[in-house]
């Protein structure tokens, strides 16, 4: 079984895939070092994983802090391997919410903040295939923050 984080917003996603494809999702409303914690305690209760993936940014700086820290502990305490992948790949490659009205956009491969959103932020969603070419053992958290 594979794990498929996406913490870095509310809600906080969990999907766990079995050859590729999803076979049950989770999703909880709150922080992500409130929620993913109880999260995880069911996924693991219920599955044995063997790898995780995970958005590894853009979003809120302190949940994708929080989410890497998990995910990286659970892939040493299980020695499994950890993936991560921009957030872009969950939400249709739309708008993600930064602070006040400005947001992170991908154009190409380069991620950016604008100051004014023109779309709409898109809810994310889990696959329901997992496309394990999308992702990289490159997995630090992508933190893209403006300029102080």
């Amino acid at each position: 079984m594979e794990l498929l984080l996406i913490g870095i917003t509310s809600p906080v996603i969990a999907a766990v895939y079995e050859n590729g494809i999803c076979v049950e999702t989770f999703s909880k409303e709150g922080k992500s070092s409130k929620v993913l914690p109880p999260l995880l305690h069911e996924v693991l209760r219920r599955f044995t994983l063997e790898a995780i993936y995970y958005a590894n940014g853009p979003g809120s700086f302190m949940a994708i802090k929080v989410t890497y820290v998990m995910a990286k502990t659970l892939s040493i305490v299980l020695n499994i391997p950890l993936f991560g992948t921009d957030a872009f790949a969950f939400n249709g490659n739309r708008p993600i919410k930064a602070v006040g009205k400005s947001c992170f956009v991908k154009e190409g491969e380069n991620i950016s903040i604008r100051s004014e959103c023109i779309q709409k932020a898109a809810s994310f969603i889990p696959p329901s295939v997992l496309d394990r070419s999308i992702f990289s053992k490159e997995n630090e958290p992508l933190y893209v923050l403006p300029a102080v």
